[in-house]
């Protein structure tokens, strides 16, 4: 089954999509901040990754960044508090798959990973 990391620097969104996502059959990894989930993603492999923009330290953006780098086929899903233009132009510059603001309702999320899921089987 594909790995899905969390990485945000509130534990209880952690908490949350775990809750969404390990039910349902998915391994959920989770980081609260950039350099642990570059570290995760070297040593798990996920396909998925939940990646808040805004976090102390390295940012999501630039997380992003490394990630796509290393493994552009991991699929990254963006998460902020910021919807504005230039933050979401910056995310999808540097390859994120999907952008989703908070609040979020788990069912959209769930779609989400639905359809990269689906991404990447036809991928392999």
């Amino acid at each position: 089954m594909i790995k899905i990391l969390v990485v945000d620097d509130e534990p209880g969104i952690c908490d949350i999509l775990k809750k969404t996502f390990s039910p349902i059959g998915f391994t959920v990894l989770t980081a609260t901040d950039g350099r642990t989930a570059l570290s995760i993603i070297k040593k798990e492999k996920p396909g998925i990754v939940f990646l808040d923009i805004r976090m102390l330290g390295m940012s999501g953006l630039e997380v992003l960044g490394e990630i796509k780098k290393s493994d552009s086929s991991i699929k990254v899903i963006m998460i902020t508090v910021l919807d504005d233009d230039k933050t979401r132009q910056e995310a999808e510059r540097l390859g994120a798959d999907e952008f989703v603001t908070k609040p979020f309702i788990s069912e959209n999320l769930e779609e989400i990973v639905r359809r990269q899921v689906g991404e990447l089987i036809k991928e392999e």
